[in-house]
């Protein structure tokens, strides 16, 4: 399979009424920071290598490789990141639209070098405005989408 294929994992339909439970009336630092905490602990009882980073604006408030994780995480993580910066919403979704129709990133005018529609990416929105992101990276990329969501799920109460 080429590397710009993009393999259908999940229901797209699912996938956007999950994103559209994580609306947030407030992110700040000391959230982001709990929101990465939390990310590794879940990591650390799974016992996953993972990268995990919070953004909030242009500041990195949140970075953590655990054991096993490698530099090929954070470049992971660096695409994922730019992909949210453009889409507005998460990686796994954004990937698997493009699955679903059949597209790739070429399609977009996008390089695979610079950009990641692979799961573990979302966007950190406060009253509909993306103020920041929360990426993983280190298992298979429903994985790395899955523990996302289950941090994002216990941060909205």
């Amino acid at each position: 399979m080429p590397a710009s294929e993009i393999p259908v994992l999940a229901d797209v339909a699912d996938l956007e009424a999950e994103f559209a439970r994580f609306r947030f009336t407030a992110m700040d630092h000391e959230a982001a920071v709990a929101l990465g905490e939390d990310l590794v602990r879940r990591s650390r009882v799974k016992g996953w290598p993972m990268a995990v980073s919070v953004k909030l604006g242009d500041h990195e408030v949140f970075h953590v490789a655990l054991p096993g994780a490698t530099p090929i995480n954070d470049n992971w993580i660096r695409r994922k990141r730019n992909l949210i910066e453009l889409t507005g919403e998460p990686t796994f979704l954004a990937g698997q639209r493009l699955a679903a129709e059949g597209k790739t990133l070429d399609d977009l005018n996008l390089d695979e070098v610079d950009f990641a529609p692979a799961g573990g990416g979302y966007p950190l929105i406060v009253n509909d405005v993306v103020v920041g992101s929360v990426i993983v990276s280190g298992v298979p990329q429903q994985d790395d989408h899955a523990l996302v969501v289950e941090a994002l799920t216990a941060l909205a109460g």
